[in-house]
């Protein structure tokens, strides 16, 4: 008995900790937590309003964010979303443990666990495949020789054998069993590849001017910003409590189009002039602040007035996130993006909301002339390229429907090192880029690069075509995405040659991670009735468009089987040539249309036949 107690010092330390720790797992089971007053001889637990318990002289633990937010909708009658209760059961960055066990058992997780996997990385795919696909991520699409070297390695010892190229400047690899799933993520981990939060409700990889650096024509280098914030997203952990996923994107001006406007929040580079009425914006390079896009649901980032210098982003972005953890929609996962919140508050509220967070007023464009960053090249992300380097090019690797074998990994990683600066760069086109090549090595890298059965100059149909996984590996995708997408371009290359890069988008659902709406021409996998049986097909959207051509495409046919898509859609390529108008590009031309005189193009209705 020490002072009266029946317990030493260290022995209540323990009882301490272990009352508190009793609390904590009761909330995070939904249980109510201890009530009143209780504790050691001579101690009192105290009860907050959040249900937090704290010894007397021991500050309580704070709520996360997240789970207060839901808190509120539980407090105000609502009801959470099956994947909200989920995060509340089991936090699922703890969950290392149970899935290392999983993997020695060969299992796959099941029910809600599926969702919950996703946080570090591992999709399990099935019906579409029986395997996990791992997602990566490589801030601002870049990626070191060692780096692909190693996932050469990884995609032949633990996947299918080869990486596919994502429209988030990113990488995955497929065919996972459940015994290597863990385990491949710790190779990654070691290897500086890190894939936490590239699922679920987090931050996606943070995408930025392919060329930064090394663009002549870009206004700021952005890929240091993209690292710095992803750095700071991987190591906050109360960020990896959103009400869903969140995309963020930074647009230098460079040559190849970040698609900055399709993001939740979209920095784009622009310039400001001296002006005597506005001492509080200093000539130099801003971003313009623009949030919401979201194509899939026919929304573009818009641009909220707002100029943030280069050294803001990361707080201004941090306070957009914990204004949208607090606020978003955590009962109906249909409502649960930025756009909706902003749809319901308007973006005067929530900039106000931000500005608090931040402390601080943020500075407004207002009637002030900006520079605009310069129209990209729609040819910039393959081919050879000059950099602002003298005498150093890139070349823009053509990679069928966005897959690379092991074998052409480690190929092109040994060209980098070879060749090159030991540096790769992804884009959002589903291709890759090998810098600073010597003018005089062209010839040599260009050889190489056909040595290994693939091309580094496109077709204008090649070079605008994306293709998500499809059906061939993706449970949610109606059409066989990627088989498509490669027949379609060989059927056309073999028939007809442009002049003019045209985007071609097949999407295999409503999710759209190709981003169908935005496509010169965009295909969104559906089933189609064919007598008694339902076969694979698409729905068909014409004239999007993107960046100086901005436009979300309009429906020109709700359901065509896979095999007519390649014929209907040479005859809108061949109504397009025969009736452009001088320099006219097909988004344009498209809009200049009613969709009765496009439809009948396409289906080669007897009024046009003639």
């Amino acid at each position: 008995m020490v002072n009266g107690n029946c317990f030493t010092p260290s022995q209540q330390s323990y009882l301490q900790g272990f009352a508190l720790g009793t609390d904590v797992a009761r909330r995070i089971q939904g249980l109510p937590v201890l009530s009143g007053t209780a504790g050691l001889p001579g101690q009192t637990v105290q009860v907050g309003p959040q249900g937090a318990s704290a010894v007397a002289g021991i500050p309580a633990r704070p709520v996360p964010p997240d789970m207060a937010a839901q808190d509120q909708v539980l407090a105000a009658g609502g009801k959470l979303s099956s994947e909200e209760k989920a995060k509340r059961a089991k936090p699922p960055l703890d969950l290392w443990t149970e899935m290392r066990e999983k993997a020695r058992q060969g299992e796959f997780p099941k029910g809600t666990d599926t969702f919950l996997w996703k946080f570090h990385g591992l999709f399990y795919v099935a019906p579409a495949q029986d395997s996990y696909m791992c997602r990566l991520r490589f801030p601002g699409g870049i990626l070191t020789s060692s780096q692909l070297q190693t996932l050469a390695r990884l995609c032949e010892s633990h996947g299918g054998g080869w990486l596919d190229c994502t429209t988030r400047a990113n990488l995955q690899i497929r065919m996972i069993p459940a015994e290597k799933g863990p385990g491949l993520l710790q190779e990654l981990s070691e290897a500086g590849i890190v894939p936490r939060g590239s699922g679920a409700d987090n931050v996606r990889n943070i995408t930025a001017s392919a060329t930064s650096g090394i663009d002549p024509d870009e206004l700021i280098e952005t890929h240091l910003l993209a690292k710095e914030l992803n750095h700071h997203i991987l190591q906050t952990r109360e960020l990896y409590g959103l009400p869903r996923k969140f995309n963020i994107s930074f647009e230098g001006g460079g040559r190849i189009a970040t698609l900055e406007d399709t993001n939740d929040i979209g920095f784009q580079a622009v310039s400001v002039e001296p002006h005597e009425s506005r001492k509080d914006l200093p000539a130099g390079i801003y971003f313009r602040l623009s949030l919401g896009g979201i194509t899939g649901h026919h929304d573009f980032a818009r641009s909220t007035g707002v100029l943030i210098e280069p050294e803001e982003c990361l707080p201004v972005a941090d306070a957009i996130l914990r204004v949208f953890m607090e606020h978003g929609d955590r009962t109906d996962r249909n409502q649960a993006r930025l756009k909706y919140l902003l749809d319901k508050w308007g973006f005067d509220r929530f900039l106000a909301e931000v500005e608090t967070r931040l402390g601080r007023s943020l500075k407004r464009a207002g009637n002030l002339a900006l520079l605009e960053c310069p129209s990209p090249n729609r040819w910039a992300h393959v081919g050879v390229h000059s950099q602002k380097q003298t005498g150093r090019s890139y070349i823009g690797l053509v990679l069928p429907v966005g897959r690379l074998t092991a074998g052409q990994a480690r190929r092109i990683a040994r060209l980098a090192d070879r060749f090159g600066s030991g540096q790769l760069r992804l884009t959002v086109w589903q291709n890759m880029l090998i810098p600073d090549i010597a003018n005089e090595d062209l010839p040599t890298v260009q050889n190489e690069i056909e040595d290994m059965g693939l091309d580094w100059q496109a077709s204008s149909v090649r070079a605008g075509l994306i293709a998500c996984t499809g059906n061939a590996g993706c449970r949610f995708a109606a059409s066989d995405t990627k088989s498509d997408a490669d027949y379609l371009a060989r059927f056309l290359d073999e028939r007809m040659e442009l002049d003019v890069p045209i985007n071609i988008h097949f999407t295999g659902c409503h999710h759209s991670c190709a981003q169908h709406y935005i496509g010169d021409i965009g295909l969104r996998g559906t089933k189609v009735e064919q007598g008694d049986d339902m076969v694979e097909g698409y729905e068909v959207v014409i004239g999007g468009g993107y960046a100086d051509q901005q436009g979300i495409a309009r429906q020109l046919l709700p359901a065509v089987t896979s095999q007519e898509i390649p014929s209907l859609v040479e005859r809108l390529l061949e109504f397009y040539l025969c009736r452009r108008q001088t320099g006219e590009s097909f988004s344009e031309f498209s809009r200049r249309h009613e969709i009765a005189t496009l439809r009948q193009a396409a289906l080669q209705t007897p009024e046009l036949v003639s």
